[in-house]
């Protein structure tokens, strides 16, 4: 395998890749398929952010962002059904318990951990010591821009973690369950070892709780673009989408069993700041996952850092030298 040079890089020369949108397939079917699946993703991004720019303070809560979030999941759960992107990533009920014990342990275990040593009490102990005046003027801009800058900074910081985690061998240790899925569907962003899935979530976002409405804001474009990395559903992406935003065929690639590949496409929500940094690589891949798509168990995910660490510490500590007998 040959593979595609993408700057000074070589692409798919370990595993398949398809580098470059002309070479993606489009999706099949009559006109009214087409004008669907081309333009759901911005059309749902602008009713959400219309929904949270213009809903009254009783409704614009967290638990109503939570509850829109699942509801939106389960949509692009059946659109999974109606237009996969790939057969081979189809949902068995196999895999759909298995994701469904990971997103339960999101919403249980970690967020009780999270309200102990997450990232919110680390910036409520901060926030103490802040001089707030002196960000007034960001209070003063414009509500679409507050949230624009929020969801920015927060991403940014998301692609530092993420590709940290790709570049530094502790942190990849957290991150490696998470690269032995196989498929992409709707939950597969909660799968991974619960250390991961802490340190991923860590952010900024608690700095901006004196901004309700603009967080809210900032979250939608999260959930509305966000959601797209790991999903199985065939889109016609607009091309100013793809250069903007991260898509499922994005990290479709960051999944692939190429390695050169999987270090690409960092960033959760604004792909522009891949390119801005030279670790982008537009197309797909289909063919997903570690040691020629070996699915990890569960046991297997949740211990992973540990044992894994364990054998390689065992490797570099001197072994006493064997004493002769007498």
């Amino acid at each position: 395998m040959s593979g595609v040079r993408v700057g000074k890089r070589i692409i798919g020369a370990q595993a398949p890749v398809t580098v470059g949108w002309e070479n993606v397939p489009r999706v099949e079917g009559g006109p009214v398929k087409q004008f669907v699946f081309t333009w759901f993703q911005p059309t749902v991004l602008c009713a959400l952010i219309a929904f949270w720019y213009y809903a009254p303070n009783s409704i614009a809560t967290a638990s109503t962002a939570i509850g829109i979030g699942i509801g939106f999941k389960v949509l692009l759960l059946g659109l999974e059904w109606v237009n996969p992107r790939h057969k081979s990533w189809q949902l068995t009920w196999k895999e759909l318990v298995t994701d469904l014990f990971y997103v339960g342990l999101g919403y249980t275990l970690l967020r009780i951990v999270d309200s102990f040593i997450g990232d919110g009490v680390m910036i409520e102990a901060a926030q103490s010591a802040f001089a707030w005046d002196k960000i007034a003027w960001f209070m003063g801009l414009p509500l679409l821009i507050q949230a624009f800058l929020i969801s920015f900074i927060f991403d940014f910081g998301q692609y530092w973690m993420h590709r940290g985690m790709h570049n530094w061998y502790p942190l990849w240790l957290t991150h490696a369950p998470h690269h032995y899925i196989t498929q992409l569907n709707i939950n597969k962003g909660a799968v991974g070892n619960p250390v991961e899935l802490f340190l991923i979530g860590l952010g900024i976002g608690g700095f901006f709780d004196f901004m309700p409405r603009a967080a809210l804001l900032a979250g939608t474009l999260g959930l509305a673009v966000g959601t797209y990395q790991h999903i199985n559903v065939r889109f016609n992406t607009p091309r100013w989408w793809r250069f903007v935003f991260n898509t499922t065929e994005h990290h479709s690639v960051h999944h692939s069993q190429d390695f050169e590949a999987s270090r690409s496409n960092y960033s959760g929500t604004w792909i522009i700041i891949d390119r801005l940094f030279g670790t982008c690589v537009d197309g797909e891949a289909e063919r997903l996952g570690m040691e020629g798509g070996r699915p990890m168990s569960i046991r297997e995910t949740m211990t992973f850092p540990f044992t894994e660490g364990w054998n390689r510490l065992k490797e570099r500590l001197p072994r006493p030298a064997a004493v002769p007998a007498e």
